[in-house]
């Protein structure tokens, strides 16, 4: 009746905008990502006759309006799968993040997954993790991508038979380092989806991202760094455009990040390093880069003024031991 599970977020490789159906969380198109480690969602659920009703605490403070709600969506989820009496009663789940969420870092995407995972098992599901990421996308379709993990793509479609992530065989993670420039700035991405559709880029977007989602996998499968990353950053460029170019016209980018996005073409363009920006829908940046050169590329990053972490790529959601609960 209780469980603890352990995600990792998602850096948007290329990303999906806007959902065809947002109660299941159905996206236009594909997309693909990587799971960033040691960053993670802890979350520990349980289900008790001893609740009064369903209870969502994250980082010290219990949810409600529109975050309690899709909570409670992947909650439902994992109880219409289930055949186990307990789900009936209310459940209480607790979420902690290790990095800060709300600024561009893929929080829900560590935090649906985290809980999805820790639901199954609560529920007694006897589910792959490719199942579970059908639950995880009611919370949140980039959740999807962090159940699998590694580098993941979320397959769209109009049912959980299709719209389910799959990882990708990649050994780009043996020397990939990611220097995060963080830029504390609150977004809701919610917020740009849900009228995503209505900018006048997003009809170009979907035109060209089916070619380069099969450039991606294909970058990804024979593990090339340059085009992997280079995708990357053009996809961030073309979120951006549709992002800005939809009714509220929203601009999460700030100085500070056209900074750090100005800095690594510098170093790439005058120093010949292997470096590449990535940014979701957010103001903090993903700098893509190699062993070799983190130090001088974090020190770069670090001097336009942001604090800065280096992260690597994080394996799949997965269920910890009792001692790890978080009540």
């Amino acid at each position: 009746m209780k469980a603890t599970a352990m995600a990792h977020p998602i850096q948007g490789l290329v990303k999906y905008h806007g959902m065809r159906d947002d109660v299941k969380r159905l996206p236009y198109h594909d997309s693909i990502s990587l799971c960033t480690a040691p960053s993670h969602t802890r979350t520990t659920v349980e289900f008790s006759m001893d609740y009064d009703e369903d209870t969502f605490v994250v980082d010290g403070e219990e949810l409600d309006g529109r975050a309690y709600e899709r909570v409670e969506a992947v909650v439902e989820k994992a109880r219409s799968k289930s055949d186990a009496a307990h789900t009936v009663y209310p459940v209480r789940l607790e979420s902690e993040n290790s990095f800060p969420s709300n600024v561009g870092l893929g929080s829900s995407s560590s935090g649906f997954a985290a809980a999805a995972m820790a639901l199954a098992e609560a529920a007694e599901l006897d589910a792959s993790r490719q199942e579970i990421s059908t639950i995880a996308r009611v919370g949140s379709a980039s959740a999807s991508r962090a159940v699998t993990g590694a580098f993941s793509q979320l397959h769209t479609g109009l049912n959980d038979e299709d719209c389910r992530s799959r990882r990708i065989p990649s050994d780009l993670h043996e020397d990939l380092k990611i220097v995060v420039g963080l830029v504390p700035y609150h977004k809701e991405t919610e917020d740009a989806h849900d009228e995503a559709a209505d900018s006048h880029m997003f009809q170009a977007r979907n035109a060209h991202i089916h070619g380069q989602l099969a450039e991606m996998r294909d970058g990804l499968r024979n593990n090339e760094f340059d085009t992997v990353f280079e995708l990357a950053e053009h996809d961030s460029l073309s979120l951006a455009a549709t992002t800005m170019t939809g009714p509220s016209g929203w601009v999460y980018w700030q100085p500070a990040t056209l900074s750090i996005l100005n800095t690594v073409r510098e170093l790439r363009e005058e120093e010949d390093i292997p470096v590449y920006f990535s940014t979701d829908t957010g103001a903090s940046v993903y700098v893509n880069t190699t062993e070799e050169y983190v130090d001088q590329v974090e020190e770069a990053v670090a001097d336009c003024g942001v604090s800065t972490t280096v992260w690597d790529v994080g394996g799949p959601a997965k269920l910890l031991g009792e001692e790890k609960h978080l009540f």
